[in-house]
């Protein structure tokens, strides 16, 4: 398993943006399927995107596609979201997880590493 920490969240007005960063420790991360999700207060945790091996396979919710830029760097064993046009209903703890193999793994029960999240939050 990948350890996974993240990092970028903050406070922006509405229509700002932020580039998320999560960092991995580990072996293999080019063999990883990285997700970005996440939680607001009293909801359960949504898939916001995905990529897989290459940037050639990425996946987005629908509510954020167009918005939100997924991209990861082998090299850094690093994944990125870069948020665009943030709306006040994006506010939310935004968690990295990981999962070995390539799939198209939409839901958080397919990911067995997860980071401790970061918050982000949109004023209106």
């Amino acid at each position: 398993q990948l350890q996974l920490v993240e990092s970028g969240g903050g406070v922006v007005h509405a229509g700002g943006s932020l580039r998320l960063s999560c960092a991995a420790s580990g072996r293999t991360f080019e063999q990883y399927t990285m997700g970005w999700f996440r939680q607001a207060p009293g909801k359960e945790r949504e898939f916001v995107a995905l990529i897989g091996w290459t940037e050639q396979k990425t996946y987005y919710s629908g509510s954020v596609k167009a918005r939100f830029t997924i991209s990861r760097d082998n090299t850094k064993n690093t994944v990125y979201l870069q948020m665009i046009g943030l709306q006040p209903e994006d506010t939310a703890t935004y968690y990295c997880a990981a999962r070995y193999g390539s799939g198209w793994y939409l839901t958080a029960t397919n990911y067995n590493s997860w980071g401790q999240g970061t918050q982000v939050t949109v004023s209106s």
